[in-house]
């Protein structure tokens, strides 16, 4: 089980409720945003792997079939960037682009562009419902040592 995610402490319960979710079959995921195939790139064989996927709370967990437990992975979305690009022959592909060098983009492809689009819109609209929250904990955790004093 591979996970590749940017995070801060602060999140640690919601780590441990993906975590959790991980063990479930892909179906008793409970409202997901979004749900079906995708296909992602593995550079080092030039190949694209086809996923099962379900995007839920800004984590897009990958499975091998719709009936396969445990997720075979994951991807925590903060700071990350979606949008559509052209890669090698494939007209529309999902780039899922990082915060910083240091992690991997991420190059997924549905079965069709209007399928992509879905795609696209839902991981953009999963992101930004996480980006508040995130950003009130930074700054309560960044505010100066006096506010905190009674």
């Amino acid at each position: 089980l591979t996970f590749h995610y940017v995070l801060t402490l602060q999140n640690h319960v919601w780590v441990d409720v993906t975590l959790h979710n991980t063990t479930l079959p892909p179906l008793a995921i409970k409202n997901p945003e979004c749900l079906g195939l995708l296909h992602q790139l593995d550079r080092s064989k030039d190949v694209w792997i086809q996923h099962y996927c379900i995007l839920k709370d800004g984590c897009l967990y990958f499975y091998a079939t719709l009936r396969s437990t445990p997720a075979q992975g994951g991807l925590y979305l903060q700071g990350y960037i979606v949008s559509e690009q052209s890669l090698g022959s494939k007209r529309s592909v999902i780039e899922l682009k990082p915060p910083s060098e240091e992690f991997k983009t991420f190059y997924l492809c549905a079965e069709n562009v209007n399928e992509n689009k879905r795609w696209i819109t839902a991981l953009k609209a999963s992101i930004n419902k996480w980006l508040p929250l995130h950003q009130a904990i930074q700054d309560f955790m960044n505010r100066p040592l006096e506010e905190t004093r009674m």
